[in-house]
């Protein structure tokens, strides 16, 4: 009987490691406003925008990533253009569904004989629902298993923080939905907070801001041009402007304006002020032991709304530690996952 149930087991062993030769692990960063696939051993593979087009009448997919993007209000009536995934959560099941099965099949083309294993980054602070419909979308796409690591913990991964040791790390990953804080020292988080406030929301008060006080009524894809190349948190040196276009509210009319990296910085101050004060919260929940730690480690920014202008120096006016926005902010997460996928037993072991 022993010798069978030895036998069992190493068939079950040999079989497990063929499954898991004929399969690709996948890591995701499944963003409010990109999504990044990392295939193990191979890198990041994919970075789209999480933006789907689908006809109206029949809800069939008509585009997904770039394509799906460049389609934002310019759609005719049968079309829309949206994004599935709001504040960093799915906000449409079946949509996000279909934009991760057509990233998992454009990155699989070749492993299509076993279904991935995939590892999905998620904000800290989603509910157990909000986990449940990430798992099931995953599924449902064509994951044979998933697993979900928290962003920060991704992130600070991905920089290359030393999260292992026994110090104090602190990361603020700032993203087009949320943006998380964390503090971690053991391949732990000690302390975290997640904040629905990103990129996403600095577009929208750019948006309203240009309504306001120009009468001018501009898009999504024209705010987030203004935010990139003129945005800033804190004073530059020499302020900047641009020509923009878009409809005047009262005539109706097509309509050209300069604004200035001043009045964008006003028109962003409020999601700024409420990032400074979460990671100001962190800090003053942080043991005394990690504390000290920072004063000589600082905080490390990632995520692609880390990138405006002097927020880095804006935050270490505000806390009095240095801040750096990391090598490759946009890669951070899904850099992480991969990083994760290459040891999933220890994942495992500490999740």
């Amino acid at each position: 009987m022993k010798m069978f149930s030895s036998l069992k087991n190493r068939l079950a062993s040999a079989f497990c490691k063929m499954f898991g030769f004929w399969s690709h692990d996948i890591g995701i960063d499944l963003g409010t406003a990109n999504t990044l696939v990392f295939v193990k051993d191979k890198g990041i593979v994919l970075r789209e925008p999480s933006v789907v087009a689908i006809y109206s009448s029949s809800h069939r997919v008509r585009a997904v990533g770039a394509e799906a993007k460049r389609m934002l209000g310019r759609t005719p009536g049968n079309i829309i253009a949206l994004r599935p995934m709001k504040e960093g959560v799915i906000a449409d099941f079946e949509v996000t569904e279909a934009m991760l099965r057509y990233f998992i099949n454009k990155v699989s083309r070749s492993m299509k004989f076993v279904p991935p294993r995939i590892i999905i980054a998620v904000p800290s602070g989603i509910t157990e629902v909000e986990k449940r419909a990430v798992k099931e979308a995953a599924v449902h796409a064509g994951a044979r298993d998933v697993l979900l690591i928290q962003e920060p913990m991704s992130a600070a991964i991905g920089v290359g923080l030393p999260v292992d040791e026994p110090s104090a790390n602190m990361i603020v990953d700032i993203g087009g939905g949320t943006t998380e804080v964390a503090i971690l020292s053991l391949n732990g988080i000690v302390f975290s907070r997640s904040v629905r406030i990103g990129g996403d929301e600095m577009d929208r008060s750019i948006i309203n801001y240009v309504k306001r006080e120009y009468n001018l009524i501009i898009g999504e894809r024209t705010a987030e041009e203004v935010k990139i190349k003129i945005g800033s948190a804190y004073p530059l040196d020499n302020e900047l402007s641009m020509s923009i276009k878009g409809r005047d509210s009262l005539a109706g009319l097509p309509k050209t304006i300069v604004i200035t990296s001043q009045e964008v910085r006003d028109a962003m101050k409020d999601e700024i002020a409420s990032i400074v004060n979460v990671i100001k919260n962190a800090l003053e929940q942080c043991p005394p032991e990690l504390s000290s730690d920072l004063v000589d480690r600082g905080i490390v920014l990632s995520g692609g709304s880390s990138m405006v202008r002097n927020l880095d120096m804006l935050i270490s006016a505000e806390t009095g530690l240095p801040a750096i926005v990391s090598e490759d902010p946009l890669s951070a997460v899904a850099n992480g996952t991969g990083i994760v996928l290459q040891d999933l037993s220890l994942w495992l072991e500490n999740s």
